[in-house]
């Protein structure tokens, strides 16, 4: 009688075969289940008892049997079978999604199967692209939208330019009324230019490849602030940018003037009731990154309320009549667009501070 050595060790495979959280699965190579471990019944709902007497494909979902059926084909031909993927029908109607690894044994007309139980992840896949079918038409409609808007106002802005070559300043005495005729032109000259540049973007790239050009920045945000001049002065906002650090940026200068555009006219909407808003915009560079800082002291965000929803498409987090909820969400999509990112730092009642990493 031989004498068992301590040094070896046994296993039980029968315990192994139970207590696995994957399916262990023997087949025939008739179409019925041979051998299951208890996996099997806990994913699937049914006993033991109905599962050794259904045929394996009356479990599957119907349009997967058919490609099923040339795999199987394949598996009695002696070919091993790996990530395959298919549906199978619960006993509660729910559908479970298998990952199979399936190795036959054609001289016993046998197959030893392995499969994981992959249905969350095919939820997770299955949401995230709903998410991006939403985001997609989302996108396409924010993109008919700026084109048909663009081209349309073009006519009326062209209109006022005429007005504007017609009228003969020089019978016009008051000072200040040619001060703000100047101002009504020259915005009005900014506006016909953009709204140039959205149809020339739209038409000539489809809007997914964006120009990248030399921005500079002093002469962009001029620019924006040039077109919101009146808005800026009527509500004694503070405007105070530095750009010592870089002023030229590989960027879009449309994107750029729409982001300065949106945060500007938002600090001043969002202003601290019976305080005027004061915006300091800065550039730095960390670690190598061009940065853009831009800080209010407005009414600022609970952060812990709306991180989720910031960015998001007519998302509102304050009363006010002419909040549409598109300004964040646009300035957020200039940025990723092109590679950056955006984070923000926002106490409610003390401001808003937006910090733009750009791609180099």
């Amino acid at each position: 009688m031989k004498k068992p050595n301590p040094t070896e060790t046994y296993f039980d495979t029968e315990h192994f075969f139970n207590i696995s959280n994957d399916l262990l699965i023997i087949a025939g190579f008739d179409g019925y289940f041979k051998k299951i471990n208890p996996t099997v019944s806990k994913v699937l709902g049914y006993t033991e008892e109905e599962l050794y007497a259904k045929p394996i494909h009356s479990l599957m979902h119907e349009e997967d049997r058919g490609i099923t059926l040339q795999y199987r084909q394949m598996l009695k031909q002696g070919a091993p079978l790996l990530n395959f993927e298919n549906r199978y029908i619960a006993k509660d109607g729910s559908i479970v999604w298998l990952s199979w690894t399936s190795m036959p044994m054609e001289k016993e007309q046998l197959v030893y199967a392995i499969a994981k139980n992959i249905t969350h992840k095919k939820k997770v896949e299955e949401d995230r692209n709903s998410l991006i079918r939403s985001l997609s038409s989302v996108n396409e409609n924010l993109k008919q939208l700026t084109y048909t808007t663009s081209h349309d106002l073009r006519s009326p802005v062209n209109n006022l330019l005429s007005i504007f070559q017609l009228l003969d300043t020089s019978k016009i005495e008051d000072q200040e009324t040619l001060g703000f005729i100047h101002i009504l032109k020259n915005a009005t000259e900014e506006l016909k230019k953009t709204l140039n540049n959205y149809v020339d973007i739209l038409t000539n790239n489809n809007d997914l490849n964006v120009p990248i050009e030399t921005v500079f920045l002093y002469e962009t945000l001029e620019q924006t602030v040039n077109s919101i001049s009146t808005l800026i002065k009527e509500s004694n906002t503070t405007i105070e940018a530095n750009f010592t650090e870089f002023n030229l940026l590989q960027f879009n200068t449309n994107y750029l003037q729409s982001i300065f555009l949106n945060l500007i006219t938002n600090s001043i909407k969002y202003a601290k009731p019976h305080c005027s808003a004061l915006i300091k915009i800065n550039s730095t560079l960390q670690n190598g990154k061009h940065q853009i800082i831009y800080t209010d002291n407005g009414l600022g965000f609970d952060l812990e309320k709306v991180k989720d929803k910031l960015f998001g498409f007519q998302q509102q987090f304050h009363h006010h009549l002419d909040s549409k909820g598109i300004g964040l969400f646009l300035v957020y999509n200039h940025i990723t667009r092109l590679g950056g990112t955006v984070h923000i730092d926002s106490v409610l009642n003390e401001g808003t501070t937006f910090i733009f990493t750009f791609k180099d």
